[in-house]
C-alpha cells in the first residue's frame, strides 16, 4: 500500500485528492496546524465521504521540526504540498504570513523531505498567477512570469525553490502549475463560488444583489476533481517535471456569472452591483492555459466543462442554504 502525505489536505484541493488516493488504495495523512476548532476544519473531508479514511498529524509549513517529524513518522512515497495562504486578495493585506506560508514553508517541506525521506515523489502546488502580466496570449511552461500580487510572488519562490532542489539534490520534484479550479467545496471568499453562493441567495429570496469587482477580468476555469488527477499523475512519471494544468478555454467573470444566473432562470442585470472597493491593486486581466504538455506527456486532459461544474455548484448551493433556511 503507498503512503501520501498531503499539506492543506482540509481545503479543497486536498480533500478532492484525498478521495482520488483513497479510492486508488493509498494509506493517506494530512499535516494541518494546531487549532482549537478541531473537528470543524474538516467539513470538506467529511462532505466527500472520505474523512474516516484519512489520519490527521500536527504539522506546520512555518516549523520545520514539526513537518520533519510527520515526514519522519509516515514515511511516504508522495508528498503533495497543497498548503498556502491561497486567497488572493488577503495577500495585499497579510503579504507577511503569505511569504512565510506560501513561499518560505515550501522549503521546509523539502527540507523535511530531504532529511527524512529523500526517495518520496514531491509535487509542488503552482499558479497560474505567477504569470500575472501576460505576455502572450495563452500560457505554457516556457511563458515568463510577472507576478501581479503578493501570493503570485510568494508562489513564485515555491516554484523556483521546487526546481532548484530537484536540479540541486536530484529529488523527484515536480510543479503543477495550475489554472483557476473549483468546485462546490470552493471558499466562499473565491469569485466563482460567491457567485454561485449569490445566485443561489437571490433565488432563494435570501438577498436581493451580489456585490462583485471586476467582472471582465477573464480566466480559465476548470475543475478541482480534474486538476488533482493531473497531480496524481505527475508523480507517477519516472522523471520530475513542470506541467501547466488547464482547460485552454478563457471565460470572463461577466459570462461566467450569466451561466449561473440563466441556469436558476434569473436575469443577472437585475442583481449585479459593481463595487470598485472589491477591485484589486495590481489586476491580471486575462489567463488561458496551454496543456498540451500534460496532454501529450500525461495523458490528461479537463473532462468537466465551466457549465457542468458552475450548475453543479448551483445545485449544492441551493441545497445548502435550503436545508439551512428550513431549519431556521
Amino acid at each position: 500500500m503507498k503512503r501520501a502525505l498531503i499539506t492543506g489536505i482540509t481545503g479543497q484541493d486536498g480533500a478532492y485528492l484525498s478521495q482520488l488516493l483513497v479510492d486508488k488504495g493509498y494509506e493517506v495523512f494530512g499535516a494541518i496546524r494546531r487549532s482549537s476548532l478541531r473537528g470543524a476544519e474538516d467539513h470538506r473531508l467529511r462532505w466527500l465521504g472520505v474523512a474516516n479514511r484519512v489520519t490527521l498529524l500536527d504539522g506546520d509549513l512555518n516549523d520545520l521540526s514539526s513537518l520533519a517529524r510527520v515526514v519522519k513518522e509516515t514515511r511516504p512515497d508522495e508528498i503533495y504540498n497543497l498548503g498556502a495562504q491561497s486567497f488572493v486578495a488577503n495577500s495585499w493585506r497579510q503579504p507577511v504570513l503569505t511569504a512565510n506560508v506560501t513561499a518560505v514553508g515550501v522549503t521546509n517541506l523539502l527540507e523535511a523531505m530531504r532529511a527524512e525521506r529523500p526517495e518520496a515523489r514531491f509535487y509542488q502546488a503552482s499558479s497560474s498567477e505567477m504569470f500575472g502580466l501576460v505576455q502572450q496570449s495563452q500560457q505554457n511552461e516556457s511563458t515568463p512570469f510577472h507576478p501581479r500580487s503578493p501570493y503570485a510572488v510568494a508562489k513564485l519562490y515555491g516554484h523556483w525553490i521546487t526546481v532548484n532542489y530537484r536540479e540541486s539534490f536530484g529529488l523527484h520534484a515536480s510543479s503543477g502549475i495550475l489554472f483557476n479550479h473549483e468546485s462546490p467545496l470552493r471558499g466562499v471568499e473565491f469569485v466563482t463560488r460567491k457567485v454561485t453562493d449569490g445566485v443561489a441567495r437571490i433565488k432563494l429570496g435570501l438577498a436581493d444583489e451580489l456585490r462583485l469587482g471586476n467582472i471582465d477580468a477573464k480566466r480559465d476555469w476548470g475543475h478541482a476533481r480534474d486538476h488533482v488527477r493531473a497531480m496524481w499523475l505527475m508523480l507517477q512519471q519516472d522523471q520530475p517535471d513542470d506541467y501547466v494544468v488547464a482547460t485552454g478555454r478563457t471565460t470572463s467573470v461577466r459570462e461566467m456569472c450569466r451561466l449561473a444566473f440563466d441556469y436558476v432562470g434569473l436575469e443577472m442585470s437585475k442583481h449585479v452591483v459593481i463595487d470598485p472597493t472589491l477591485y484589486r491593486p495590481a489586476e491580471v486581466d486575462a489567463l488561458c492555459g496551454d496543456p498540451a504538455k500534460a496532454a501529450k506527456i500525461l495523458g490528461w486532459k479537463a473532462e468537466i466543462s465551466l457549465e457542468q461544474m458552475i450548475h453543479e455548484m448551483v445545485d449544492a448551493d441551493l441545497k445548502r442554504l435550503k436545508a439551512h433556511k428550513d431549519r431556521a
